[in-house]
């Protein structure tokens, strides 16, 4: 009798991503390599001979064939992050989905696997810290990056009610990589800068290798159900601060720098929507023991992930005194900034009332 593991057949979307790369590359690593189809608009080589790739665009192209015969479906292919939130492209991202499920169907595969975020499950100053994924979902709801996330799931999560189907969903911490941020790390960075809101939660990073860890391992058992993906522990806000090193910064009430936050997204001044500052104000870590429960563990953890996305500060390499001054300094220009901006909206809404009036 032939105990010969059988070679699955997965098929990976936005495989050419951050993300998706890692993923097809574990895949194809794994000793009976998967047999892989690499899906993305742009044409790339993935140098394994267990790797198709195919340059398509699931807006119009065939997926029930591209599906074909395969075990396992990987959506990673987005059309929204969390510094751009265009309601074309959010309406882009659902539709692609719905195309996605209908493939499915079309090619009878029963396990997908949904890119979410542990942002769906809202920052509020009463969360448990850390937590689990059975925790009520409530993103905050003037963030529509994971409004959008939250439908996302629940598009996903309703396909996989028929018999014979298994949906895992990914619900990730800030993603980092080598010399980067993701989109959302460097979205929470810039909220964190200039004017903040005062209260310095726990956060988490995650490493972009250890996130494609985390599908693959979803993918071997074809897990059905919610998967929190984040390091063990976090970072307490202080260590943090520490980490970044001096950077010029004004405490504010929330309120305030959610005003101002709109102000310069409007602007186009600051990649921060203002549904973020509670992101940077309250806590939303996440528990991994489900994930470890399937034999994941974290190549890095919260702290290293962090450190080997950051190239070091221009700041730290001079005299504290140096620096103070520069801080003091930036500290006085930002004020005078928002002094400015405050008088200057003040002003076109007493031009506004003028004219209502007339």
């Amino acid at each position: 009798m032939d105990s010969t593991p059988a070679v699955t057949r997965i098929v990976v979307t936005g495989a050419h991503g951050s993300v998706g790369r890692r993923v097809v590359a574990l895949l194809a690593q794994q000793r009976p390599a998967a047999t892989v189809v690499a899906i993305d608009r742009a044409a790339a080589h993935a140098p394994y001979p267990s790797v198709t790739n195919k340059q398509a665009d699931l807006a119009d192209a065939d997926l029930g064939a591209l599906f074909s015969g395969a075990d396992s479906v990987v959506h990673l292919a987005s059309t929204v992050t969390a510094g751009t939130l265009n309601p074309a492209e959010i309406e882009l991202e659902a539709a692609l989905l719905h195309r996605v499920l209908d493939g499915l169907d079309s090619a009878a595969v029963g396990h997908l696997v949904v890119m979410s975020s542990a942002m769906v499950y809202g920052a509020r100053r009463d969360n448990p810290v850390p937590i689990t994924e059975d925790a009520p979902v409530r993103p905050n709801p003037d963030f529509d990056w994971a409004l959008q996330r939250h439908r996302l799931e629940k598009l996903a999560q309703q396909w996989g009610l028929a018999p014979g189907r298994a949906v895992t969903i990914l619900r990730p911490c800030a993603v980092v990589a080598e010399d980067r941020l993701g989109q959302l790390a460097n979205t929470l960075r810039a909220a964190r800068s200039g004017v903040a809101a005062d209260g310095d939660p726990p956060v988490q990073y995650l490493h972009a290798d250890d996130l494609a860890a985390a599908v693959v391992a979803a993918v071997g058992v074809s897990h059905d159900g919610i998967l929190n993906v984040a390091p063990d522990g976090w970072i307490s806000g202080g260590t943090l601060a520490e980490l970044e090193g001096p950077r010029p910064r004004l405490r504010a009430p929330s309120h305030l720098v959610r005003m101002l936050s709109a102000l310069r997204w409007r602007s186009g001044l600051a990649p921060t929507p203002p549904g973020v500052v509670p992101y940077t104000t309250h806590p939303w870590v996440v528990a991994n023991d489900r994930l470890r429960a399937l034999g994941w563990r974290a190549a890095h953890s919260n702290e290293e992930a962090w450190v080997v996305s950051h190239e070091p500060h221009p700041l730290e390499s001079l005299p504290a005194r140096r620096r103070q001054e520069l801080l003091l300094a930036a500290a006085a220009v930002l004020l005078a900034g928002i002094l400015v901006g405050a008088g200057l909206a003040a002003r076109a809404l007493h031009r506004r009332r003028r004219t209502n009036r007339t």
